[in-house]
């Protein structure tokens, strides 16, 4: 009863998706485009009959990438399609993984769109990233009995308790799931609480921590750094939101005064605020170049506009320390690993809760420094790029607890096996 309750008000909300599909479109165009693909349309965009993952957005896509790699080297003859639902997740999937996978838009949770899509992409099995749980694919997936692993899945408290309050409309929704892989006891336990039976949960630990910088990465970075700031100290503030890029160009205004050489790359979390930065460090009185443009910064360069996509941790490679965006406003942080496993200090502000368990992981080890404002930043910062021990010593730890959590991915990939043929090779 519920489920069509549902059903029927997403359908009736739909042009009100449009408008704002179509108003978010002025700020970011990309929102203006391939709404065929929302609804299932996709015949000729992918090869049917593989493996179905499905990121939501950028984050998830990230934490995806040592997923998708290591499956196309176990199964080499399966095609892999990638799905997102946001602008800023299909450019970091085709940037990810160019040509490797498909890549469509998920469709909205309507039965008529979704089985359009599943008749298309025909999966042998489907992966979501985290914690995605639409209904109508679920129940879709179940009837054609196509198995569906949730991996890397996370549950908030306060997630759980929302879920809780559609009672028996939930405990049916995870008895179709296959299998849920959780980063977590605590998330595990929650996912049993809404109705998963326990013989359907692993708990894997983060797939976010699996991830290293290559021989490749690390030539390409030394190479760069030489070109940038061979003499230079370089900090990096990367996934940024709005309210904070201000405050982190008034931090680097201001320890200018201490270290007038120190480079800035500063780096929003999405394209629409690629302009915006270069206004704001223009009113701030700070020459800056845009790393889109290929230039080379100069003597007098203060800051980089980080306005590419795909590029974030070969940049984090280049610098010294770096503070991680979206935890000085109330975004709840972005992931802080990439930085970590460049052994260099990483330093957030006080809302982590999108990634708890890290943070808290990273913190506790002498891996992670908290600041609560420009002052704060400055503060730190100072210190970090005046005592070399103290700057390795924080480096060392991040990427310490970076290597002692791997082993997410080969968890999971034994989890998978069940259900995909005999590997290739």
């Amino acid at each position: 009863m519920l489920q069509t309750l549902y059903t029927v008000l997403l359908y009736l909300i739909q042009p009100l998706i449009w408008v704002r599909l179509w108003m978010r479109g002025r700020k970011a165009p990309l929102y203006r485009k391939r709404w065929a693909e929302r609804y299932g349309f996709c015949r000729g965009k992918v090869v049917a009959d593989g493996i179905m993952l499905h990121s939501v957005s950028v984050g998830e896509t990230l934490a995806a990438v040592p997923l998708v790699r290591a499956l196309r080297h176990r199964y080499p003859s399966l095609p892999i399609t990638v799905t997102t639902m946001t602008p800023t997740g299909s450019e970091r999937a085709v940037s990810a993984f160019g040509k490797d996978v498909n890549h469509v838009y998920l469709p909205y949770d309507l039965p008529g769109s979704i089985n359009r899509f599943l008749n298309e992409v025909r999966p042998k099995l489907v992966i979501i990233m985290e914690t995605e749980l639409w209904p109508n694919l679920i129940t879709a997936l179940h009837k054609r009995e196509i198995p569906l692993v949730i991996a890397n899945a996370r549950l908030s408290a306060r997630s759980a308790k929302g879920y809780g309050k559609l009672g028996k409309f939930i405990q049916g929704v995870m008895k179709k799931i296959t299998l849920i892989a959780a980063q977590n006891a605590e998330d595990g336990e929650r996912f049993i609480g809404l109705g998963l039976k326990r013989s359907h949960l692993a708990v894997t630990g983060s797939l976010k921590f699996d991830i290293s910088v290559t021989p490749e990465l690390a030539a390409r970075a030394l190479t760069l750094r030489s070109q940038w700031a061979s003499r230079r100290k370089v900090w990096i503030a990367t996934s940024t939101h709005e309210g904070e890029e201000a405050m982190l160009l008034a931090a680097h205004r201001e320890l200018l005064k201490t270290f007038p050489t120190l480079l800035l790359i500063l780096v929003p979390r999405h394209p629409e605020r690629f302009p915006v930065a270069c206004d704001l460090t223009q009113k701030a009185g700070l020459t800056f170049i845009q790393r889109s443009s290929g230039e080379v910064p100069t003597a007098q360069t203060q800051v980089v506009i980080g306005d590419t996509m795909g590029e974030l941790m070969l940049l984090y490679g280049i610098a010294d320390l770096a503070f991680v965006g979206g935890s000085l406003v109330e975004r709840g942080g972005h992931n802080p690993l990439e930085a970590a496993a460049h052994a260099i200090p990483v330093l957030m502000g006080p809302h982590t809760f999108n990634f708890k368990d890290i943070c808290a992981k990273l913190a506790q080890a002498d891996g992670l420094i908290t600041v609560s404002d420009s002052a704060s930043l400055v503060k730190e910062i100072s210190t970090l790029l005046t005592d070399e021990d103290y700057r390795l010593y924080y480096g060392r730890h991040a990427v310490e607890v970076l290597r002692q959590n791997q082993g997410a991915l080969q968890r999971l990939l034994q989890l998978m096996e069940p259900y995909l043929p005999i590997r290739s090779h």
